[in-house]
């Protein structure tokens, strides 16, 4: 690129980022805590996370924790976004020249720390990075939309020397802050503010938490970046020549949250030419970090990974926003609403089915130990479903023996005993809360 052009899109792009930094707006994210002993250290920082979540917003937050905290000067930060399309023609040559440019224009002294967005766009840049980390006393904190950013290549070249984390849209607590209402432990006992955390749990339950939609309410929003992802994340990226495919595949995914569903199944369905195929779009859909998908549990690996997978969405606003339902199905928008929360906190996250095939939800394993089994319902209301839910997790507890049974509900709360056996039912939003 030319260095006149750098000039600019440096100045430019350092102008908008900070431009805000002293404005009290933001919504504090609650992965701010978890960076909080990372921002000075020597180690990469990455923050991956689906599109629109809130990446250069947390890098902004970052930014003023270091200032505030550690009484880091604005000349010594350092701010670009490749996602600028003037950027099309920059090389891995550009980046010694964009170094340059920034110590003539700003003149740090001591640590500098560097803030990239969408770094992975340009072919090699981890040699760059790598440089520096080597040779310069600075700080990198680099965002990216696709879990590419740290392949196995990259990950080669920077072995030792990152840390990786994922910035989601906002959880239920995030949400409440963004409305302006904060919870503590004693205000769920107070009538009103009860009847406000209800409240808002629906309307988080509509919009969901990407967090200009949660701001504004719009689902225009939520359609733009469903658009995005699909066309520029994966589309264009992967330049996919039958788009129709794909993106019916994603319309049938957003539209069957919180299912089972096997590669065969969904390639007969949709009549898509073979099982190769369906399994290449679903990774994508994964890298983007618009589905998850969570396998069967079973000692046996083997048998984890040859069974169906459960899938679902990154955030519920896009399953009311592009899904196609008959109705609401409060059963799944609640697991698909939990399953959000718990992947903050839990890496191994499974569904379970017995012999008799009684199904579990949620089996939550840390390390060698079955924590947790959980059931997700609207309601137990009906004795049919609360029996039937019961089951499910008596029978998980005499052959997983997990510590703790539970059922989620939106709004029922109780503790029964069965055989000498608590299961506890607990409203989602208590969950979302205090969990």
């Amino acid at each position: 690129m030319e260095k006149n052009k750098l000039h600019e899109l440096l100045l430019e792009h350092k102008k908008r980022f900070f431009s805000n930094i002293d404005i009290g707006e933001y919504i504090p994210r609650e992965i701010q805590y978890t960076v909080a002993p990372l921002l000075n250290t020597k180690e990469i920082l990455f923050i991956t996370g689906i599109r629109r979540s809130g990446k250069s917003t947390l890098l902004l937050l970052l930014a003023k924790d270091l200032m505030k905290q550690y009484n880091v000067p604005i000349h010594n930060l350092f701010y670009f976004n490749f996602e600028d399309e003037r950027c099309v023609d920059f090389t891995l040559s550009d980046f010694s020249v964009l170094y340059e440019l920034y110590l003539e224009l700003e003149n740090p002294i001591g640590k500098k720390y560097f803030f990239i967005d969408e770094i992975q766009s340009i072919p090699g840049w981890e040699r760059w990075v790598n440089r520096m980390y080597e040779n310069e006393d600075c700080k990198f904190f680099i965002t990216g939309s696709n879990t590419s950013l740290l392949s196995s290549d990259i990950s080669t070249t920077l072995t030792g020397r990152n840390i990786q984390i994922v910035n989601y849209p906002f959880s239920f607590k995030e949400f409440l802050k963004c409305k302006n209402v904060h919870i503590n432990d004693n205000d769920v006992y107070i009538t009103e503010t009860r009847a406000t955390i209800k409240h808002l749990l629906h309307e988080y339950m509509q919009i969901g938490g990407f967090p200009e939609a949660a701001k504004t309410g719009s689902t225009i929003l939520l359609e733009n970046y469903f658009r995005d992802i699909l066309y520029s994340d994966i589309i264009a990226r992967h330049k996919i020549r039958n788009s129709k495919e794909i993106r019916e595949l994603a319309l049938y995914c957003i539209s069957n949250i919180a299912t089972i569903q096997s590669f065969n199944a969904i390639k007969k369905f949709l009549k898509i030419k073979s099982i190769t195929s369906v399994k290449k779009y679903l990774q994508y859909f994964e890298d983007v970090y618009l589905f998850y998908f969570i396998n069967l549990f079973d000692y046996s690996v083997k048998r984890q990974i040859y069974n169906p997978s459960k899938l679902y969405i990154a955030d519920i606003g896009l399953y009311n926003a592009i899904g196609f339902k008959y109705s609401q199905n409060i059963g799944h928008s609640i697991e698909n609403i939990l399953f959000n929360h718990l992947i903050r906190g839990y890496k191994d996250i499974f569904y379970w089915k017995s012999k008799n095939g009684l199904e579990v939800d949620y089996i939550i394993r840390q390390g060698y130990t079955i924590t947790d089994s959980i059931q997700v319902t609207a309601t137990i209301e009906n004795p049919v479903v609360k029996d039937r839910e019961i089951r499910a997790l008596l029978s998980a507890k005499k052959e997983l023996n997990p510590h703790n049974l539970i059922i989620i509900t939106m709004d029922d709360e109780q503790t029964c005993t069965i055989d000498n056996t608590t299961i506890s039912v607990i409203p989602l939003w208590k969950w979302l809360l205090f969990h």
